[in-house]
């Protein structure tokens, strides 16, 4: 599969022929194409300074691309309104930035004001963002950013960048400033949150476990702003394009894969065969090889049941997790 090989129709961004040059020579981004789809979640991820946080900035113009066309929608937005532009995106950055001196009630409200809507509109609208993403307005709202956790801020700055409504949302580096274990919580919601809302997501990181929980497609880039390889997780991990690729992805690409890949049911066994196994040990078909070995190491099963929701379809071995995995890398 070509690195750069248009993946929708009608895309929702479409970055063709994309380059940033500086004054004193220096190449960011190099003859970048890539496709967005309407709704897709895509992780830009590569070493630092291999220019994955320039094309964040190039889509909504805080740099000015020196060669290519960036459509959003359809639009040829490169020579338009850059002020314009950006209403219509919402951006989030590690180091959030919210004001200091208001209350956070007041932060989430700011864009809704911008835009003429009614102080109750604004208050009612940030109020509905801060609970969509865990926090209670009645317990924080009246807070300042000071009193609140890193992990807490940065959920108020999601919820500011939300409250445009905006169909694309650019995050660069969005939970690098919080510790691990928080930091995987807000993964989670953040991908829940995405699913729910439908939006366009482009999120820069520098951490591969990361782009391959949250991205639906993943672009790895390279120094110089070369885009590697643009594929789904799964694939990524099973199939590197090449040795850079590889080691990037790193040594640890067989567990990775273990993340990504889903149950595959034609690899079950019968339950019948092992009576040993604890029918209680329950996964769903959905659910990755991952969490299924997870379970039986956790529980000390030779294997773990799995269901529809409803019927047990059989049971998955350490075995049949093997044959999935080859499964998953003849596709």
């Amino acid at each position: 599969m070509d690195a750069t090989a248009p993946h929708h129709p009608h895309p929702m961004i479409r970055l063709s022929g994309v380059s940033k040059t500086y004054g004193d020579g220096t190449v960011a981004v190099r003859q970048l194409d890539l496709d967005v789809g309407r709704g897709e979640l895509v992780c830009l991820v590569g070493p630092s300074g291999c220019g994955k946080s320039t094309t964040l900035k190039m889509i909504n113009r805080l740099v000015e691309p020196s060669t290519g066309v960036i459509e959003i929608d359809g639009e040829d937005v490169t020579h338009g309104d850059p002020v314009k532009l950006r209403r219509g995106i919402g951006y989030v950055i590690q180091q959030v930035g919210l004001f200091p001196h208001q209350r956070i009630t007041a932060n989430v409200m700011t864009v809704p004001l911008l835009y003429g809507e009614s102080k109750a509109h604004a208050r009612e609208r940030a109020h509905e963002l801060l609970s969509l993403v865990g926090l209670d307005p009645e317990q924080y709202g009246d807070r300042y950013p000071h009193q609140l956790s890193g992990g807490q801020r940065q959920r108020v700055g999601v919820a500011r960048a939300l409250a445009a409504d905006p169909p694309v949302l650019l995050m660069d580096e969005p939970f690098g400033a919080v510790d691990p274990v928080i930091r995987g919580r807000l993964q989670e919601e953040f991908r829940r949150l995405q699913q729910e809302l439908g939006k366009t997501v482009v999120l820069v990181t520098h951490d591969i476990d990361e782009a391959v929980l949250l991205g639906d497609r993943v672009a790895v880039f390279a120094d110089g702003g070369r885009l590697l390889q643009y594929d789904t997780p799964a694939r990524l991990l099973a199939h590197p394009v090449d040795e850079e690729v590889a080691t990037f992805v790193g040594a640890e690409q067989g567990l990775r894969r273990l993340s990504v890949t889903r149950i595959d049911r034609s690899q079950l066994e019968p339950a019948g065969d092992l009576a040993e196994a604890d029918l209680d040990t329950t996964v769903p078909v959905g659910a990755t090889l991952e969490e299924a070995l997870s379970l039986m190491l956790r529980h000390d099963r030779p294997a773990v049941a799995v269901t529809d929701g409803q019927e047990l379809l059989g049971v998955l071995t350490p075995a049949g997790v093997h044959r999935s995995l080859r499964a998953a890398l003849r596709e």
